[in-house]
Parts: C-alpha cells; structure tokens; sequence
C-alpha cells in the first residue's frame, strides 16, 4: 500500500498517491487517472506498477474532488484547466524523478482515457519524461494544442478500443504523426471487440481481461525496456 504526498506543482502544490515496490527502489512511473478522479481503481494501478519494480506517483488531478457518477466526472472534467495540469504534470515527473528511491533513465507516464490523452502530452511537456502510454486517449487535442518536439528520442504505445474507432482515429492519428515528426518512436495496438475504458476491472460492463492482460504485458515491456 502506499502514501498520499505532496510535491511543488509552479509555485503551488499538487497531492498524489505514492507506491514504492517491495526493494525500495526502481524506476519511475506517473500514473493518470481516468475522468472519475483519484479513484481506488488508480491507487490500484500505482500498487500493480510497485509490484512489478516501479516507483508509482498518481497525482490529484482534480485536487480532492472524485465521482462514480458520468455527469459529475464530465463536470470535473469540463473544469481541469489544461495549463494547470500541465504545471501538475512537470511537477509529478520533476518530483518522481528527483526521488532518490527512483532509478533509470527518466521516468514513464501511463494514462488512461482523460489521462491517456494527458499521458501522450506529457513527453512533449517534460524533459524527464521519456515514455508516454495513452489507453484509450479521449479528448480532442485542440484543448491541450500540443507541440510535439520534444518527443526526440522518446517513446510512446498507444492502447486503442474498438469503440473509440481504433487507431484510425483522428486523435490517434494525429498523436503518431506528431510524435513521429518530432524523432519519437510510437506503436499503436488495436483491440478488436473492445469498449472504451476496457481496462478498468472495477467496471465489470466494459472490462475486458484479456485484452487488459496483453496492453499490461505490452505496457511493462516498454517501461522496462526504456527505462
């Protein structure tokens, strides 16, 4: 189990979930909620990573505010201001990576639907980051208007669902192009049959454990491999 920290966010601070794996120490790893918050399904998540060798940071996003209810994350939602979480994010990756329990080359982002989009605009916002996971990346760039030039020599995995329109989708497709054009390297994988949000267990009419099961292995293939 791990401990709620607060790490320096731009001048103000920023809560977060902190899991440290059995060793004590490993490489680094920030883990992006979902649109429900900091919800036990991403503290979950952090443990997981922990247990595979990572040290895992879930930042509060929304800063203390959480929901189970659809009309109430997309009120939350609605009101993340994007420069704000970009300061939280280069604030997460500048505190995980200045840990001295944290080891390797930079630190990863794993994100998931609000956060997977969150997740790929993090390597072009922090230099310690250097490899991005977006499962099922959901929000329209245009939001976050993104340049993607400081993806050189990074890396990033891109998990999409059949009911967000695979990777043919604008977004995604825009993510890889730019990604691509900026000298990073990035690999989508489809899941055929799957739903949005296909890897969140706590969610039985969407969850898809096969499919979770191989984004996981993938997922740690590259984290490991990278960091």
């Amino acid at each position: 189990m791990g401990d709620m920290v607060s790490f320096p966010s731009n001048g103000d601070s920023c809560d977060g979930y902190l899991a440290l794996p059995e060793s004590g120490s490993g490489a680094g790893v920030i883990v992006i909620q979902e649109w429900w918050g900091l919800v036990d399904h991403i503290k979950d998540l952090a443990d997981r990573f922990a247990a595979e060798g990572f040290v895992a940071l879930a930042p509060d996003f929304f800063h203390g505010a959480a929901t189970d209810e659809p009309d109430e994350a997309q009120r939350l939602l609605m009101g993340l201001a994007m420069d704000r979480a970009a300061k939280d994010i280069q604030g997460a990756a500048q505190y995980l990576a200045g840990r001295d329990e944290v080891t390797g080359n930079g630190v990863g982002v794993v994100g998931f639907c609000m956060g997977g989009s969150l997740a790929m605009w993090s390597g072009a916002l922090a230099d310690e980051v250097k490899v991005a996971v977006g499962f099922y990346p959901a929000i329209p760039w245009e939001k976050m208007a993104p340049t993607w030039g400081n993806y050189t020599n990074k890396s990033a995995m891109i998990h999409a669902s059949e009911e967000d329109g695979t990777s043919k989708a604008d977004g995604i497709q825009a993510a890889v192009k730019g990604i691509q054009e900026a000298g990073g390297d990035v690999e989508v994988y489809d899941y055929p049959g799957s739903s949005h949000a296909f890897f969140n267990d706590q969610r039985p009419e969407v969850y898809s454990k096969e499919n979770s099961e191989q984004a996981w292995r993938r997922t740690l293939d590259l984290l490991k491999s990278r960091l």
